[in-house]
């Protein structure tokens, strides 16, 4: 019975529709919480990442599903292209939070190259609009699939919202190439 809602569940998630509020231009909502990193845990806060430069903030629904496995070792090969512009990632995520700390360092996920946020509650996916409506398992709510490129001054600069995994990295990463292009750009964005 658990494996068939389970299932019926990803079914939903296959066609809900999914909106992400925050559009380019908006101020990202600054947040801490507890995440894992190569299966350590720490409190990871946006607003130190940012000190570094922008981030990448990708919201999955669920660890240890089909497409957010492909999508977090999709952002876990590319990790490395995104350091080399100066972006680092954070995946977060409500679903299976009780087992992000193997998730985080297990080669076929995350593979110790990015931290994952435990979004407990949805806390964090509610400041960013990216609840997934009508989903709630065992009484715990999803995030939608989106993604957010944040610049350092936490202004959003990229929304890309698709419940399929494919295009995240690319949307994410062109995203990054492009405001690091346009000085122009960053420089209006500071001030």
């Amino acid at each position: 019975m658990k494996r068939l809602l389970a299932g019926l569940a990803l079914a939903i998630l296959a066609v809900a529709p999914a909106f992400a509020a925050l559009k380019p231009g908006a101020k990202a909502p600054d947040f801490t919480g507890p995440a894992y990193l190569a299966g350590k845990p720490f409190t990871f806060s946006l607003s130190r990442a940012l000190a570094k430069g922008p981030v990448v903030i990708f919201f999955f629904p669920s660890a240890y599903s089909k497409g957010c496995n492909l999508e977090t070792k999709a952002f876990s090969d590319a990790a490395d292209a995104f350091k080399a512009e100066g972006a680092s990632l954070v995946g977060v995520t409500a679903g299976n939070v009780e087992k992000l700390a193997a998730f985080s360092m297990e080669t076929e996920h995350c593979g110790g190259k990015f931290p994952v946020v435990a979004d407990t509650g949805v806390r964090i996916a509610k400041t960013y609009d990216v609840v997934l409506l009508g989903i709630n398992l065992a009484g715990r709510g999803l995030s939608n699939r989106t993604s957010y490129v944040i610049a350092p001054n936490g202004t959003v600069i990229h929304t890309y919202t698709a419940m399929a995994p494919n295009d995240h990295v690319s949307e994410s990463l062109n995203a990054v190439k492009t405001w690091r292009a346009r000085p122009a750009l960053r420089v209006r964005q500071a001030e």
